[in-house]
């Protein structure tokens, strides 16, 4: 007997054997159309006989105890006399569902019952959980954990829909209206966690939430803090809409709070407002700070415009943009602009002044292109910006005081020989003299190194064979001004441009087998497009320049040898039957003797036209030229690549380098080969004899060198100048030797020693999450020892927090408390006129305690020994407050004397739930 008619049409549906009493059925759709689809059974007559006979009719499939009757073929043929079309088939996915203990179908009762880690998968749909139980006669899925007399309940029911994913203590689900009542679920929306007492899934993209908790907190149990939701809308992935919503900690309600809310929630950046932060200052009042909008463009680029207001009329604006494509290039582009008034107008110390900076940098990936690179590093502007800045962004780099810039192409074309060309433009800035260099731009070419005579294949060997040549060319256009013509027509008027052309020529060779030769000429012609005419004016008893428009060059030349070797020294101190620390320690010795000649080429001299000499007599004129030098070349003050060499030098230079090394015995027993420790990096000493010189033929000795100590955690930098020569009682250099005139063999005339130190405690102290990049993009310090940027709220999220995540606390108590700090310490003596003093002498230094995991204190300050006084010191204090973050950070005197107390959530989407108070320094310009 066939099946009664139920009350749906369906299509075929076809089952296939995979083995003996286990089948494996094709479904379509969704997880809800095969819950329906299943309860086709409840249409079935609910008689025994007619459900007997029906069954009798029918192939019984049993899969995992669940009793699927199919339809019969003469039902599905009447389907091909219809007129009307078959309509799609209904099931296109596989699903497939299992329990531990066991699955079982009541048909009295037209239920599906699933025990012990139950598990349903149809499609991007499923459901785990402790028990699972299908009504037919109701269209219901019925999901719950197992309550355990030990455990408590365990196994809670697991809903997941593609990246969707809600995780309540039950859950009803109706599979002919896809609606479901959800309870107690927690759900991850961006960021956060949706908890929720009862959930009401409306649909696949509507959720309607009752008395639920938005959170960022990782214990989800007893969450720090939480903001409740009495009546709230989700749509997954897009947003959150709520009504009245206020902020709880520790369950403890809060004032803060909001009639109705919005809550973006999206993978992807999208534009948004950023909170600004308020406060009070006492020369320009109240002021709200490091408000504006993010402006999310596409991937590739965001803009975040930044203001400041203050009640007294000052004002700032800030443009940050960030841009990256993979594999090609990445950078960050930035504008920075202020007015600032201070004062009341009217009163004396009124002043109004604006200041700007311009910062820019750009990288581009070493896979891009390895045949051309660009790339750019600016930080140009006002030289005043960082000292009279008002915004706490750029307090770790107000002690600046010079600022460069370098954006330059490159290109290399491969081949034989290899050509390479470059173009930078460069900018460098005093901010104390506020004198300004440029290169607009600077142009540097080059053909590769040839060798005409070597063979075409093998080694090089001998002179003539390792004879080569290259071809250089740089041209240049020099710009100096000052802050108040910087980009102005007077800019450019004093600029100068020119080319050097050099072809260098050399060989190298060895002779007597341990000594290395080598030979080089160079050829130089220098291009310039101005010249000066000089003359000398009797009455006013100066010089005057006439500059002269043309092109014009001037061509040198000059030869040089050098020969040196290198002699190794091995000192063993490890005897028979000892076992010594010190194993051995050898010497290395590179010394070097070199000689140059440089000809005179006097030709491009000439001597000044002396004008105004009417009505002297040749005596008086003698008289009045007396010590006046008329020499001079049309080149002096006018090219940019020096001048011809005037005078013919000869002169031998000479050098030695050292190194020492030591094998030690390793502290490690399993070592089977000692430690080579370095002793010193470096210890040169160099001076040079003039041959053509007619007095004071020797240069000082130049003395310099390094080393790193303590497993190369300090570094030690010195130097020293060595002088031959005596002083008169004028304290004048004279020529005389120094030990012939009763002193010693050399006069130390500056001498100068720098260190830097960074020790930690084993365990190592807490990573910074002080962003320091700021400091390195305002050409300060990659390190905090003149502070850092006290722009807490808007600093990113510690890269370090997932890592921390998953660290399971100790569960023994650990004394031991992490620590860091850094030691720069600099001295600098000077004895060139028998000054016999100590030019400069300060310590700086900059540490972090790590008190306990979630506290942390650190300073930066410095002490100038010559002047008896503390530089600029910082204190910070930072408390990570789980979800939160708290930081405190104070500058107790000096002229920007300042602290600043922030607290706020540290997740991104939360970021600007936060308070904030400062007492900012009250700058004067």
């Amino acid at each position: 007997m066939a099946f009664q008619k139920p009350s749906h049409t369906f299509t075929k549906i076809h089952l296939k054997a995979l083995h003996t009493n286990n089948f494996k059925i094709l479904f379509a759709l969704s997880f809800t159309v095969f819950i329906n689809t299943l309860s086709f059974a409840q249409d079935i007559p609910k008689k025994g006989k007619t459900i007997n006979r029906s069954l009798k009719d029918s192939v019984v499939v049993k899969t995992d105890s669940l009793l699927i009757p199919e339809i019969s073929e003469k039902t599905q043929d009447s389907t091909l006399t219809d007129s009307v079309p078959p309509k799609k088939e209904l099931l296109e996915h596989t699903v497939t569902y299992h329990a531990d203990d066991y699955t079982k179908f009541n048909q009295k009762k037209q239920k599906l019952y699933l025990y012990n880690n139950a598990k349903i998968d149809y499609g991007d749909m499923n459901i785990t959980s402790g028990n699972i139980v299908i009504d037919y006669t109701k269209n219901t899925v019925y999901a719950k954990g197992i309550t355990d007399s030990i455990e408590g309940y365990t196994q809670k029911p697991v809903f997941t829909q593609g990246s969707n994913v809600v995780e309540p203590d039950s859950i009803i689900f109706n599979t002919e209206t896809k609606k479901a009542l959800i309870f107690n679920s927690k759900t991850e929306q961006g960021e956060g966690t949706v908890i929720a007492q009862i959930t009401k899934k409306e649909n696949d993209s509507v959720y309607f939430l009752k008395n639920a908790k938005y959170t960022t907190a990782e214990d989800l149990e007893d969450p720090e803090y939480y903001i409740k939701l009495r009546k709230a809308k989700i749509v997954p992935g897009k947003k959150i809409v709520t009504g009245l919503a206020n902020l709880f900690i520790y369950d403890v309600p809060t004032p803060i709070g909001v009639p109705f809310a919005f809550f973006p929630q999206t993978e992807t950046h999208t534009s948004g407002i950023i909170i600004p932060t308020f406060g009070e200052q006492n020369d320009r009042g109240f002021f709200l700070q490091n408000g504006g909008y993010y402006f999310a463009i596409n991937d590739y680029v965001d803009l975040a415009v930044i203001g400041d207001y203050y009640t007294n009329g000052s004002y700032g604006m800030r443009l940050e943009s960030t841009y990256s494509k993979r594999y090609k290039f990445r950078g960050n582009l930035g504008f920075r602009y202020e007015s600032i008034i201070n004062s009341e107008r009217g009163f004396p110390d009124y002043s109004k002044s604006t200041i700007y900076n311009i910062r820019w940098s750009h990288s581009q990936d070493a896979k891009a292109n390895p045949n051309s690179r660009f790339s750019a590093s600016v930080n140009l502007g006002s030289s005043t910006y960082y000292r009279s800045s008002v915004n706490q962004v750029n307090t770790g780099a107000f002690l600046n005081n010079s600022l460069s810039s370098s954006v330059s192409y490159s290109k290399t074309f491969q081949g034989e020989p290899q050509v390479n060309f470059s173009l930078t433009a460069t900018h460098s800035q005093n901010t104390n003299t506020e004198v300004i260099n440029m290169t607009l731009p600077t142009f540097q070419g080059s053909v590769g190194r040839m060798y005409p005579f070597a063979s075409k294949s093998g080694s090089k060997k001998g002179i003539i064979q390792n004879m080569n040549l290259q071809y250089n060319i740089r041209g240049e256009n020099r710009i100096q001004t000052t802050d108040e013509f910087f980009f102005k027509k007077e800019m450019f008027d004093d600029a100068s441009a020119g080319f050097q052309h050099s072809i260098p020529l050399s060989t190298n060779f060895k002779i007597f087998k341990y000594f290395s030769l080598s030979a080089s000429t160079n050829y130089n012609e220098v291009w310039t497009f101005k010249t000066i005419d000089k003359t000398y004016d009797v009455v006013e008893r100066n010089f005057v320049n006439d500059t002269i428009k043309k092109f014009d060059a001037f061509r040198t030349y000059n030869f040089s040898t050098s020969i040196g070797t290198t002699v190794y020294g091995m000192f063993d101190f490890e005897k028979e039957g000892k076992d010594r620390k010190i194993k051995a320690i050898r010497h290395v010795v590179r010394p070097s003797v070199s000689y140059n000649i440089n000809p005179a080429f006097d030709k491009y001299y000439e001597n000044a036209e002396v004008v105004n000499a009417d009505g002297l007599t040749e005596g008086e004129l003698d008289v009045i030229l007396d010590n006046v030098n008329l020499e001079y070349t049309r080149f002096q003050q006018a090219s940019i690549f020096g001048t011809p060499n005037k005078n013919f030098s000869s002169s031998m230079g000479i050098s030695l380098s050292n190194n020492l090394e030591a094998k030690v015995r390793d502290k490690d027993s399993t070592a089977t080969e000692p430690k080579k420790v370095v002793l010193l990096n470096n210890l040169n000493f160099s001076t040079s004899y003039n041959f053509a010189g007619d007095s004071l033929q020797w240069s000082p000795v130049r003395m310099s060198g390094g080393t790193q100590l303590f497993d190369g955690k300090m570094s030690v930098n010195f130097g020293a100048t060595l002088d031959p020569y005596a002083l008169d009682n004028n304290n004048n250099k004279i020529d005389k030797f120094n030990i012939d005139n009763g002193g010693s063999l050399f006069r130390l005339t500056s001498a100068n020693l720098t260190t830097s130190w960074s020790i930690s405690s084993k365990k190592g102290g807490k990573e910074k999450d002080k962003n320091l990049e700021e400091n390195l993009r305002s050409g300060g310090r990659a390190d905090d020892l003149f502070g850092v940027s006290e722009d807490f709220a808007n600093q990113q999220i510690d890269s370090k927090k997932d890592d921390d995540k998953d660290k399971a606390p100790s569960e023994h108590y650990n004394y031991k408390i992490p620590w860091n700090l850094r030691v720069a310490y600099a001295v600098n003596y000077s004895n060139s006129r028998r000054q016999d003093e100590i030019s400069s002498h300060s310590l700086m230094f900059s540490g972090d305690i790590e008190l306990s995991p979630k506290w942390s204190i650190g300073a930066s300050s410095g002490y100038d020994l010559k002047n008896a006084g503390f530089t600029y010191t910082q204190l910070r204090f930072e408390r990570d407050l789980l979800s939160w973050r708290m930081n405190f950070s104070w500058v107790p005197f000096s002229s920007r004397s300042s602290w600043n107390f922030f607290i706020g959530i540290k997740s991104s989407i939360l970021q600007d739930l936060k308070y904030e108070k400062r007492r900012q320094p009250d700058i004067q310009l």
